[in-house]
């Protein structure tokens, strides 16, 4: 075992001391010591209630004769940082997240790993730990939120945190009273959970399923449920089987497993940010993920699952209709899925899916009716976005996915909201939020309030918003980010100005600013970077070491 480096022999003797001081036992050492890597945390409530399965992944692993050693993670909730400077700290938790992890596996000497995540960084983060240690681990994600409902003067509705976002837009816009608002927010979080829609944290918590580094359920069982406690219970005697049978993450995160998971992020209309993440996990794997991939799997695979916030169905709807399995299963009988890839029950995706099925056909539509002929994602180029920039084409509607205006120019998110909020947009604009990319912002900030706003106040049928930084999954309407390289790298966006003719045409997955090269050269001739806005501590290191996010926006080199 790998543990022996740490524990057996008369020169550990002192290691064992030590370990029995937590109350260890001789028989409890011997065994394989299984790492938890527990994200609970009383702030995030989609962590408060990780702590339970901690404890049901601790009796799993010792009644499949293994020895559970528990250690803390942190977490950010996106979206009690939003829009204000915490939100430039979620996306480099990521990298601290998945550091973290590296460091106590290693120095601690663990055979195995059970990874407990919720929300938005801390699931890619503990996925990229898993990839680069490449021990056993298996991921047990808390489940989604249930939906809210609440009655406004409109009727019974459902509600979640997005219906919040949108409704301080509707009031700023004077379509809805504050008291309004007030029984929205009240009804709209009703459960522990990552937010009920398919937004990051659900989109990552899916695709780890879709990808096999997660059991069968654990995408979408809510978090209040009885079957979610057994998932973790499962997952630690499931990890002792791994462990025998050599199963690590690299045997299961291949070229092949990250297009099965591409293929379930069309079918579902995920978040944006699945870009972003999958580039970064693949990356820590040793698989090389083009962005160009994620168009020709998108031009191949229908969207067949309309969640929030595109749709109306939630997360809860998605597992009573038959879950991710299902998903897979109608891909998989279309032949989009590769059914051969080894998944952490020990068995294939082929395998995994003999008991699968469809109960709901309108939350899981088949795939001679999907709800668009392409998947949920698109990837624009242009003069505009040389290295790419990403749009979730599933929630834009009809009439904005062609769209040419002029740009009204922003140097960060807030002017833009105060902008929005302010009355300042007319139809036809188009927002361009710049250097708030992964150096300039630093952190690539999601931009919610903004996207929301805009839906809010009914624009999100005549406005885009475009930007270097990116957008929560709760975002809805032409809202196009992660345009690489960025403004504060020098990229096309630094010269754009108000005035400027945008065209966009998300068909033909082009962007463009409607200048020559030679402008475009001559402009940025001009230019010189801003001041950098935090010049001391962990993001001021993040900002001097992060990769574009045309390449997940990853810590590379040395300060």
């Amino acid at each position: 075992m790998h543990s022996d480096t740490a524990k057996s022999g008369i020169e550990r003797a002192p290691h064992r001391s030590l370990m029995k001081a937590t109350g260890l036992t001789d028989a409890e050492i011997k065994r394989p010591l299984i790492g938890i890597a527990n994200s609970a945390n009383t702030v995030i409530p989609g962590h408060v209630h990780l702590g339970t399965l901690a404890e049901a992944a601790k009796a799993g692993i010792y009644m499949a004769g293994g020895t559970p050693m528990e250690f803390g993670v942190i977490g950010v909730c996106d979206g009690i940082a939003m829009n204000h400077i915490g939100m430039k700290y979620s996306l480099g938790s990521r990298e601290l997240i998945a550091d973290t992890i590296e460091v106590m596996a290693t120095a601690h000497a663990l055979d195995a790993l059970v990874l407990i995540p919720n929300c938005d960084k801390i699931v890619p983060g503990m996925l990229m730990a898993a990839a680069r240690l490449d021990l056993p681990a298996i991921v047990v994600s808390g489940g989604p939120m249930l939906a809210g409902e609440c009655h406004t003067r409109s009727g019974k509705r459902k509600v979640d945190l997005i219906t919040v976002f949108e409704a301080v837009g509707a009031v700023k816009a004077g379509k809805m009273s504050e008291e309004e608002l007030a029984t929205i927010e009240d009804a709209a979080c009703p459960t522990c959970g990552s937010c009920a829609g398919m937004f990051t944290a659900n989109s990552m918590n899916c695709l780890t399923e879709a990808v096999g580094l997660g059991l069968p359920g654990n995408g979408t069982i809510p978090a209040v449920m009885a079957s979610r406690t057994r998932l973790a219970k499962q997952a630690g005697m499931q990890i002792m089987h791994l462990l025998a049978e050599g199963i690590t993450p690299r045997r299961i995160l291949t070229p092949r497993s990250f297009a099965n998971a591409l293929a379930v992020d069309m079918a579902l209309g995920c978040s944006t940010n699945t870009v972003l993440h999958l580039c970064a996990i693949a990356r820590e794997a040793g698989v090389d993920l083009d962005l160009e991939l994620i168009n020709h799997i998108s031009e191949k695979t229908p969207h067949l699952c309309s969640l929030s916030p595109g749709g109306d169905h939630h997360i809860q709807d998605l597992d009573s209709a038959g879950g991710i399995q299902a998903v897979l299963k109608v891909l998989a009988d279309d032949g989009r899925i590769d059914t051969d890839c080894i998944t952490v029950t020990g068995r294939t995706v082929g395998q995994n899916l003999q008991a699968a099925q469809v109960r709901d056909a309108e939350v899981i539509r088949p795939m001679d009716r999907p709800h668009h002929d392409q998947g949920g994602l698109a990837v624009l180029y242009g003069n505009l976005a040389p290295e790419g920039c990403v749009v979730k084409q599933s929630a834009v509607l009809e009439e904005m996915l062609r769209h040419e205006g002029p740009a009204r120019v922003f140097d960060s998110e807030e002017a833009a909201s105060n902008a929005i909020m302010g009355g300042e947009i007319q139809k036809g604009d188009v927002i361009i939020v710049r250097y708030e990319g992964p150096k300039g912002g630093p952190g690539m900030r999601e931009m919610l309030t903004p996207t929301s706003a805009i839906a809010g106040m009914g624009l999100d049928a005549h406005v885009a918003l475009l930007t270097d930084g990116r957008f929560s999954g709760g975002s809805r309407g032409a809202a196009i980010g992660h345009i690489s390289p960025e403004a504060a790298q020098g990229g096309p966006l630094a010269a754009v100005r108000e005035g400027d003719t945008i065209r966009i045409d998300i068909p033909a997955k082009t962007i463009e600013v409607a200048l020559s090269e030679a402008q475009l050269r001559d402009r940025l001739a001009d230019w010189r970077p801003p001041e950098p806005r935090i010049k001391k501590g962990y993001m001021a290191r993040y900002a001097r070491m992060v990769s574009s996010a045309s390449e997940g926006a990853v810590v590379t080199g040395s300060c």
